[in-house]
Order: C-alpha cells, then sequence, then structure tokens
C-alpha cells in the first residue's frame, strides 16, 4: 500500500484578518516595488548618477526586488481576493532563492 498524496499548494499565513489592513499591505508593498524601480531606472538611464551612492542604490534596490519578487507579489494578491494558497513550485523558489541570496 503506497501513500498516493501529494503537495500542491503551501498556505500563507494572514497579514491580517481585517480586510483595511490587507489594503494598507498591498499599497505599501506596491509602492516600495514601485520605488525600487523608480530607482533602478533613473540610476541605469541617467550618467550623472554613476557614482558611488547611487551606484550603491542601485545594487540595493535590485537586491531587494529578486529577494522578494516570487512571495510578495502573490501575498499582495492574497491580500486583494482573500486567499491563502500560493503554488508549490512558488514556495520552492522563495525558499531558493532566499537561501541563494543570504
Amino acid at each position: 500500500m503506497s501513500n498516493g498524496s501529494s503537495i500542491t499548494h503551501c498556505l500563507l499565513l494572514p497579514f491580517a484578518d481585517i480586510q483595511e489592513l490587507q489594503l494598507w499591505h498591498f499599497w505599501l508593498f506596491l509602492g516600495i516595488s514601485l520605488g525600487n524601480g523608480l530607482t533602478i531606472t533613473s540610476t541605469a538611464c541617467n550618467q550623472h548618477l554613476h557614482i558611488h551612492a547611487y551606484v550603491f542604490l542601485f545594487n540595493f534596490s535590485l537586491l531587494d526586488l529578486g529577494c522578494i519578487f516570487t512571495a510578495v507579489p502573490r501575498s499582495m494578491a492574497n491580500s486583494l481576493w482573500d486567499t491563502r494558497a500560493i503554488s508549490y513550485t512558488a514556495c520552492a523558489a522563495q525558499f531558493f532563492f532566499s537561501l541563494f541570496l543570504s
């Protein structure tokens, strides 16, 4: 007799049970992601910003977006649609990237 079950998705713990806090969670992380994208774009496109401080901010923003790119967008969607499931591959990708980048 063999076990025929398989893992197809993982469950995320809710940020908050209150809908208003879930919306704040969504807008906060959207603002952070857009701010990082603006920092990357402006530093890459403007030659006057290729000094040490801005190159550091560019690398920091790129690392920040890379670390959270697998789980946070799904968490933001879960906040809007009040769901808790995340695919097993997304969960494994987040685990891999957290080990690789730390």
